[in-house]
């Protein structure tokens, strides 16, 4: 008998991927056929993002351009998965009749089953308590040489402009062991680079042994002969503390790159988000990183146009932004979602103004990006090839991130994708670096 052909959207972050490679193996467990052409594909998933109103658009323009495949393609069901599906399963199902099943992040294990129910012609909707996929075989879905690994699910933050806990539910820490098991089995299949991803990576173990217990997991991690890279993703300001630094800084396997979302400066704002740091405390934090590790790239991100930001208290972003001087900074403007004691708030700004607000801060950051990158003209790096080509390849050093920082084009002959080679920087852009192998002849 053949087998049905499936194809899979992944939208949103990381820890939406690790979901998305988790139900492709279940997909082939159960028989199927995986396809990334959406015009052979007989069942097309879209594994969804619902964060903000752009995530949101999104998903909703990826379903239904997938569900033109129902006519001009093989396609004949049409599923849902992911954080769209867990906040508005019931709307989907009415809105978009072409969509035959929608399960939410909590149901996400069912889909097998689910997509068996839908051969007897019956549209499913299957919402739980919400979730997601921790453990159990993945198909990489990453470039040669990294693999995220996914080390909690949910959060127990409340910030009052987030909807994350109720689209994940509350902290869930895997167990210590389990984690190092998978990170050695990812290891073995090629991943060089091991990417540390939770909603909240540094309250990792509070749920399951009552402490933070992040440094203690690097060590075990670190001290795997098959690992080369560890990389950390969402740490919280307040949660990063002195032992979580002399882990990263005592052990050479983790990359000196610090992910800190900070959403504000204003001490007034931070606590109308719910954020439980403020100013001086994370100009402290900053100081005593950049103290012991020198050479460690930040990134962060920001809100801009939070419901009642005077011009002056973005002035204040605008300087921090300035005198901080982070490697690389995301900024999104301020999105009332429902449901969030945020957008009950007085004093919401029009969409032209955090518009304006956003491009002045990425254009005050963008010439602090490319000053940052030149300062590695005449350096070596270590850097993890992701494509090569005739005496020629790309990939990233230790302070970029898949995806969300720039990439370093290196010349060289020989290169393999998931090979670490020692480049020499000779060019540096606004986001990317440029550079030729070591004992290479310059051209």
């Amino acid at each position: 008998m053949q087998k049905k052909k499936v194809g899979l959207v992944s939208l949103g972050c990381a820890k939406n991927l690790v979901d998305s490679e988790g139900l492709l193996a279940a997909l082939v467990r159960s028989g199927y056929e995986l396809t990334t052409s959406p015009a052979e594909a007989e069942i097309i998933i879209v594994n969804t993002c619902g964060f903000i109103e752009a995530a949101k658009e999104e998903s909703i323009d990826t379903i239904l351009e997938m569900a033109t495949y129902k006519e001009k393609g093989r396609c004949r069901k049409l599923v849902v998965t992911g954080c769209l599906g867990q906040r508005y399963p019931q709307a989907i199902a009415r809105e978009i009749p072409e969509v035959d099943a929608v399960l939410g992040t909590g149901a996400l294990e069912r889909l097998p089953q689910v997509l068996a129910q839908l051969e007897t012609g019956r549209r499913v909707v299957a919402v739980e308590a919400p979730g997601g996929l921790t453990g159990g075989p993945r198909i990489l879905a990453t470039r040669p040489g990294t693999a995220y690994l996914k080390i909690a699910e949910g959060c127990n933050h409340r910030c009052s402009y987030c909807v994350i806990p109720q689209l994940r539910g509350p902290l869930r820490s895997r167990p210590e062991e389990e984690v190092v098991a998978e990170a050695r089995s990812l290891a073995r299949r090629g991943a060089k680079e091991i990417i540390l991803v939770a909603q909240d990576t540094t309250s990792y173990g509070l749920d399951l042994y009552g402490e933070a217990r992040l440094p203690a997991l690097l060590k075990k991690l670190a001290a795997c002969a098959e690992i080369e890279w560890l990389r950390l993703l969402y740490l919280y300001p307040e949660r990063i503390t002195s032992e979580l630094l002399t882990t990263m800084a005592e052990e050479p396997k983790i990359c000196r790159y610090f992910d800190i979302p900070l959403q504000h400066v204003n001490d007034r704002l931070l606590k109308a988000m719910g954020r439980a740091s403020r100013q001086e405390q994370v100009v402290r934090l900053l100081a005593g990183i950049r103290d012991l590790l020198p050479e460690a790239a930040l990134r962060t991100t920001f809100i801009v146009g939070f419901p009642g930001e005077t011009e002056a208290e973005f002035a204040e972003l605008v300087s921090f932004v300035r005198r901080e001087k982070f490697d690389w900074v995301g900024a999104f403007a301020y999105s009332a979602e429902e449901g969030t004691p945020a957008a009950a708030l007085p004093g919401q700004i029009l969409e032209e103004e955090k518009t304006r607000r956003r491009d002045e801060l990425l254009r005050v950051q963008r010439h602090i990006s490319l000053e940052r990158n030149r300062a590695w003209l005449g350096k070596k790096l270590a850097v993890l090839i992701e494509e090569a080509g005739e005496g020629r390849g790309r990939g990233r050093c230790f302070r970029q991130a898949p995806e969300v920082d720039g990439v370093t084009f290196v010349r060289g002959r020989g290169l393999r994708p998931g090979q670490f080679v020692q480049v020499t920087i000779d060019r540096a852009g606004l986001y990317d670096l440029g550079g030729r192998v070591e004992n290479e002849p310059t051209q």
